[in-house]
C-alpha cells in the first residue's frame, strides 16, 4: 500500500461510489418503520384515497422542496450537517447542532424497536422448524407482552440490532452504507412483493383493500380535514427523514455532476411506493383474519404475529419474510441516523488535520446510543421506570423531544434561512448538474408553503403528544 494511497484514504472526505448507490442509500434511509406501519394505518383511518391524494400534494409542495433543500445544503458546503449550517452563516450553527442531537435521541429508541424486528424474524424462523425458541402459536399480544416485560431479552436484542448498524457504518460511506443498501433494498422490494401476493390472495382480503383505498370523505367533514392534513403532514415529514441531519450529510457525499432535481423527485416517490406496498402486504391479511386494524407498535408486533400464527403451514415462512424485510428497513434507516450523528465529528477531525476517525466515532457514539436503547428496553414500555415529563414511557418521551419538537423547529428555521434570508445559495447549487426546470416552483414553495407546512407539523405533533384537541 503506497504512502500516497494511505494518505488519500484518511485525510479526504468520503463520497458515494455511484448515483444509484446514493439513491438506494437515501431511499433506504427514508424507508423505515414509519412506512411499514405508520403510513398504511393512517391511510386507512384518515379516509383512504382522500388521504393519499392529500399526502401526494404535500409530497410535491413540501416534501420535494425540503429534500432538495437539505441535499443541496450538504453538497454546497461539502460538510456534514452541523458544519454545513455553520458554513453558510455562524448564526445558523445552533440549528446544525440541533440536527446532530435529533438523530442521537432517535437512535436510542430506534434500535429498541429494530431489535424486536430481528427477534421476531428469528422467532418465526423457529416456528418453521417447530423449535422451542419459536412463537409456538402464542397469541400476538401475549407474546409481545411477555417480550416487552423481559428486560434482559429486550436489552440483548436492542444491542444486537445496534451492533449490526455500528459495524456497517464503521466500514464507511461507500464500503459500508452504500454496499449494504445495494443488496438490502432490492431484497426488501422482492420480499415485499412475495408477502403482498400472499396477502391479497387470502379469502376476505378485499376488506383490507377497501380499508386502504376506499374514498371516505366523511373524515374531512367540518374541521375534520385539518386533522387529516396534520396526520398526512406528520407522516410525510418523518417518513422522508426531513430535519434529522441525514439528508444534509448524505448530500455532502454527492458528486457535483449529479442531478439534485431528479434525485429529489425519485426519493419521495420511491418512499411512498414502498409505504403503499406495505399497506398491501399488511391490511388484506389483517382483515382476512378478522383482526383489528389499529396502528402503531401493536399492529407490527401483536396483530400481525397473530395473523401469521393463523395462516397455516406457510404462516411462519411469511412471518419470517415480513419481519426480515421490516428489520432491513429499520437497519438501513438506523445506519443513516448513526451516520448523521458521527458525520459532523468526522468532518471536524478532518478539518483539524486529525484525519478520518470514522471507526472510533462510529463505535463511540454507537455504544452511547446503545446504552440509551438498553435503558428504553429496560423501561418495558413504561412498566419499570418513572414516566418522562410525568406522562410518557421512555420510547414516547425520546420520540416527543426529537420528532415532536426539535425536528419541526429545525425544519421551520431552515425554510426561513433559505426561503427568506439566503435565497440564492441553494438554487445556484442545484443548477450545477441539473437544468432546474422547477426553480420558480422551488423558490415559491420554500418561501411560502414549506414554512407553513413545518409549522403545521409542529402543532400537529404537540397536539398528538399532549392531547390538546386542537385538530379535532
Amino acid at each position: 500500500m503506497s504512502e500516497h494511497h494511505h494518505h488519500h484514504q484518511h485525510h479526504h472526505r468520503e463520497a458515494w461510489g455511484s448515483n444509484v448507490g446514493f439513491l438506494l442509500a437515501t431511499i433506504g434511509s427514508a424507508v423505515g418503520l414509519g412506512n411499514m406501519w405508520g403510513f398504511p394505518y393512517k391511510l386507512g383511518v384518515n379516509g383512504g384515497f382522500g388521504f393519499l391524494l392529500l399526502y401526494l400534494v404535500l409530497l410535491v409542495f413540501a416534501g420535494y422542496v425540503l429534500i432538495m433543500t437539505e441535499l443541496a445544503l450538504g453538497r454546497h458546503t461539502g460538510q456534514s450537517v452541523a458544519l454545513a449550517y455553520t458554513k453558510i452563516r455562524k448564526e445558523y450553527a445552533f440549528v446544525g447542532w440541533m440536527s446532530v442531537l435529533v438523530p442521537f435521541l432517535i437512535m436510542g429508541f430506534y434500535c429498541y424497536l429494530g431489535g424486536y424486528c430481528i427477534k421476531y424474524t428469528f422467532a418465526n424462523l423457529g416456528d418453521l422448524f417447530g423449535a422451542s425458541w419459536g412463537v409456538g402459536g402464542v397469541d400476538g399480544p401475549d407474546y409481545f407482552g411477555a417480550l416487552a416485560g423481559d428486560q434482559l431479552q429486550s436489552a440483548i436484542w436492542t444491542a444486537i440490532f445496534s451492533l449490526i448498524v455500528i459495524v456497517i457504518v464503521s466500514f464507511g460511506v461507500k464500503r459500508g452504507i452504500e454496499r449494504f443498501n445495494k443488496i438490502a433494498m432490492p431484497a426488501l422490494f422482492i420480499m415485499l412483493v412475495i408477502v403482498i401476493i400472499r396477502s391479497v390472495t387470502l379469502p376476505g382480503a378485499s376488506a383490507g383493500l377497501s380499508f386502504l383505498f376506499k374514498p371516505n370523505f366523511e373524515v374531512f367533514a367540518g374541521t375534520g380535514w385539518i386533522s387529516v392534513l396534520a396526520a398526512a403532514g406528520g407522516q410525510l415529514f418523518f417518513s422522508l427523514s426531513i430535519a434529522m441531519g441525514i439528508l444534509v450529510t448524505y448530500g455532502s457525499y454527492l458528486d457535483k455532476n449529479q442531478d439534485l432535481e431528479k434525485n429529489s423527485f425519485i426519493i419521495p416517490i420511491a418512499d411512498t411506493l414502498v409505504a403503499i406496498m406495505a399497506g398491501l402486504a399488511i391490511f388484506p391479511a389483517v382483515f382476512a383474519e378478522g383482526q383489528d386494524p389499529a396502528g402503531g407498535v401493536g399492529l407490527l408486533y401483536m396483530t400481525l404475529q397473530t395473523v401469521f400464527n393463523h395462516m397455516g403451514g406457510f404462516g411462519p415462512f411469511f412471518g419470517m419474510l415480513f419481519y426480515a424485510l421490516v428489520a432491513i428497513a429499520a437497519i438501513t434507516s438506523a445506519m443513516s441516523v448513526l451516520e448523521a450523528i458521527i458525520g459532523s465529528f468526522i468532518d471536524l477531525g478532518i478539518n483539524k488535520g486529525k484525519g478520518n476517525q470514522r471507526k472510533k466515532l462510529a463505535w463511540g457514539f454507537g455504544i452511547a446510543t446503545t446504552i440509551i436503547g438498553v435503558l428504553v428496553a429496560c423501561d418495558g414500555l413504561g412498566s419499570y421506570f418513572p414516566p418522562m415529563f410525568g406522562k410518557f414511557c421512555w420510547v414516547d418521551g425520546f420520540d416527543l423531544i426529537s420528532e415532536g419538537i426539535l425536528m419541526p423547529i429545525g425544519a421551520f428555521l431552515t425554510t426561513i434561512f433559505f426561503g427568506w434570508i439566503d435565497r440564492d445559495v441553494l438554487p445556484n447549487e442545484v443548477r450545477i448538474g441539473s437544468d432546474f426546470k422547477t426553480e420558480k416552483f422551488y423558490r415559491f414553495c420554500i418561501r411560502w408553503v414549506a414554512p407553513l407546512f413545518t409549522l403545521l407539523v409542529l402543532l400537529g405533533q404537540l397536539d398528538t403528544f399532549f392531547g390538546f384537541g386542537w385538530f379535532q
